[in-house]
């Protein structure tokens, strides 16, 4: 008989940190406030408290503590793309293994289950699976896809935001600038989209074609984009 997957504690008197998690929106990407001697990554990304947590990395059998977990993981892995500027993450990527291995408990978030989390974040429009994968799982629960996805701790939506309000403050209506110049140009050093992934950077400007802000042209690799 498997072995049935570790409870949480539930007792009145001191319960568990995941216990107390209730669901959060997946759009914060902020932590609760972590003690001194938490873990922490070579760069100085801080764990939150729960990544010390051993059932933190086990599917939890009730629905809605494991709801409760997937927004944590789901939090944690926005955070820790926001800070290290992380666009694509696969399962199989040394990020990931950062992020879902926890080597002082020797615990480690199954692809599986991390595919899981990334369909939660999928439905809140903070996963966009790459390759055609949707992170489901075949008859013997394995993974049949979405090894690797886009992690929007920024939406399309909200960098082309950014590009916008820069393009007024800046006064670059009108202005012809390669997709190059506005990334990795001298004039975007000090924004938060300088250095963006050249993918993710379409898909934000396809976002002010949309509304006619913008159109692109030119070659695959010498594109141009002209703000209206």
């Amino acid at each position: 008989m498997a072995t049935p997957a570790p409870s949480l504690p539930t007792t009145t008197s001191s319960p568990s940190p995941l216990s107390q998690l209730t669901p959060t929106t997946t759009t914060t990407i902020t932590s609760t406030p972590t003690p001194l001697n938490a873990p922490t990554t070579s760069s100085g990304f801080v764990y939150p408290r729960e990544w010390s947590f051993p059932p933190f990395f086990t599917r939890q059998p009730n629905a809605n503590t494991r709801h409760a977990q997937d927004a944590k993981w789901a939090s944690l892995v926005l955070a820790y793309c926001s800070f290290h500027r992380v666009y694509k993450l696969g399962l199989s990527s040394p990020a990931a293994d950062e992020l879902f291995h926890n080597k002082r408990l020797n615990k480690r978030l199954s692809h599986a289950d991390a595919r899981e989390v990334f369909n939660s974040m999928r439905r809140d429009g903070r996963v966009e699976f790459i390759g055609g994968g949707d992170g489901s799982r075949d008859e013997e629960g394995e993974g049949g896809g979405g090894d690797v996805v886009w992690v929007y701790w920024r939406t399309p939506e909200e960098w082309a935001a950014l590009i916008e309000a820069w393009v007024d403050e800046t006064a670059q209506k009108g202005t012809v600038l390669t997709l190059y110049e506005l990334s990795q140009g001298e004039d975007t050093v000090g924004t938060e989209f300088h250095g963006l992934d050249p993918e993710l950077l379409q898909k934000a400007l396809q976002m002010l074609v949309k509304r006619n802000k913008a159109q692109i042209f030119g070659q695959e690799d010498q594109l141009g984009v002209k703000f209206f």
